[in-house]
């Protein structure tokens, strides 16, 4: 069996990635958190995800209970699985996996910051600790609804780059997650609004649209501009989209993933 590690800290958004990344890799079979997932469906196991403390969760992610341990085992000479990705938060963690199951030594060792930028690795890590959000690679249908009392919702389907769709996720809030900072959404236009209004180069707003949807920050600006306009338009939009950056680097501690600007006249 060829077996391949992505390891990473809690909340990078390594199950966000594993879909894509087992498919450009062509493995068959992820092993996240408990389970077992092939052809981005749940074949076995039980989901760290579904503990009611951390104590639990973590026992299940490394298989401790040898029932869960020989389900997964037995699905695996099953479905006669030749290749198989790793998930975990560091290579210490995959190797007790691996050792766990009686995979074998592990050929592969990748990592979340080789296939994630810094920029979607700090979106992950926001969400994960505002929104207390962790993601399954599976769909919503497999997810034992009656497991969680706090939030479970449909995540986004994965493509290949050829349009194949390789599967879905699913959002979920489990119950050892306590801690969560809830961030208004008019908490970001008001940042957005303080910048735009002390920005000498902008002379009047006409909209704000701010949009945190699937973990892909984007924000839309339409100002205006004031005259005569005897500089460089673009340089000075520019600049506007790099400061705004830094804040929302300084304030959230993650950046956008799109800042439009649409300059509607001058005044």
């Amino acid at each position: 069996m060829i077996i391949h590690s992505l390891s990473g800290p809690s909340g990078t958004g390594k199950s966000s990635s594993a879909l894509h990344f087992a498919h450009e890799h062509n493995i068959e079979a992820i092993i996240d958190d408990g389970i077992l997932i092939l052809n981005g469906e749940k074949i076995a196991g039980t989901s760290a995800k579904y503990a009611n403390n951390t104590i639990t969760a973590i026992r299940r992610a490394i298989f401790e209970d040898d029932e869960q341990k020989r389900e997964v085992k037995d699905a695996i000479l099953q479905k006669d699985v030749q290749s198989v990705l790793i998930l975990g938060t560091s290579d210490k963690m995959t190797k007790k996996i691996a050792q766990k199951l009686e995979l074998g030594e592990i050929q592969h060792f990748h990592y979340i910051e080789d296939i994630r930028t810094n920029k979607e690795i700090q979106i992950a890590k926001f969400v994960r600790g505002t929104q207390g959000m962790h993601v399954m690679p599976i769909p919503y249908k497999q997810v034992e609804l009656n497991i969680f009392k706090r939030l479970v919702q449909k995540g986004f389907e994965i493509f290949s780059k050829n349009s194949e769709k390789l599967g879905e996720t699913t959002l979920i809030r489990p119950e050892f997650h306590q801690q969560t900072i809830d961030i208004s959404k008019k908490v970001y236009v008001n940042l957005l609004e303080f910048i735009l209004e002390n920005y000498k180069d902008i002379s009047k707003i006409d909209s704000i649209h701010f949009n945190l949807k699937q973990f892909n920050p984007s924000i839309k600006l339409v100002v205006y501009i004031p005259m005569p306009v005897l500089y460089n338009v673009i340089e000075k939009i520019e600049d506007l989209q790099k400061y705004i950056n830094r804040q929302f680097l300084k304030h959230f501690e993650f950046q956008p993933a799109e800042i439009h600007v649409v300059v509607k006249g001058v005044m």
